[in-house]
């Protein structure tokens, strides 16, 4: 009930749970949670960061701009736990999955999307999130072996999700 997919090129996979996702809001199925969109911005080093709630569409920041010559993190945790909050909220009314754009360095420390996770896992509602090679270890020792590797393939995210019905 608890798959993971990892994808190589930079927005990659933002780009593969959006596609999935919205193929199965137009089937019907209840999906909530939250995907990732980057918008470059031309006169900074950095892109802006917006989760995309589900199933509304509405965005939320989740970048804050620090100056040009930062190396601290741009995550805005209250953009963040506004996603999970709204998140929450689908959970309550009935889901049929739950994707998470990514288990970060928040769900490795115990926040963000971390224990909504474990909560749709106990009601029987899959969940799905991406990781990258820098939180796996972390992903890793919070799911053990209760989580699955998805090739990263829109229909190898159908086929998991059908599995799982």
């Amino acid at each position: 009930m608890l798959a993971y997919v990892m994808t190589e090129g930079r927005g990659e996979t933002d780009t593969l749970l959006t596609a999935f996702s919205e193929r199965l809001l137009a089937q019907g199925y209840r999906v909530i949670g939250a995907v990732q969109i980057n918008t470059d911005q031309p006169d900074l080093p950095k892109c802006r960061m917006d989760l995309k709630l589900l199933p509304t569409g509405k965005l939320v920041p989740i970048s804050q701009s620090l100056g040009a010559l930062s190396k601290g993190c741009r995550l805005d945790p209250e953009g963040l736990e506004q996603a999970v909050l709204h998140t929450e909220q689908g959970l309550e009314a009935g889901a049929d999955l739950v994707v998470i754009n990514k288990f970060g360095k928040q769900e490795v420390e115990g926040r963000g999307f971390r224990s909504l996770i474990g909560e749709a896992l106990s009601r029987g509602v899959p969940v799905i999130v991406g990781v990258n090679a820098k939180n796996i270890a972390g992903f890793e020792a919070f799911a053990g072996e209760f989580a699955q590797a998805l090739a990263p393939e829109v229909e190898a995210l159908i086929r998991w999700f059908e599995g799982n019905l």
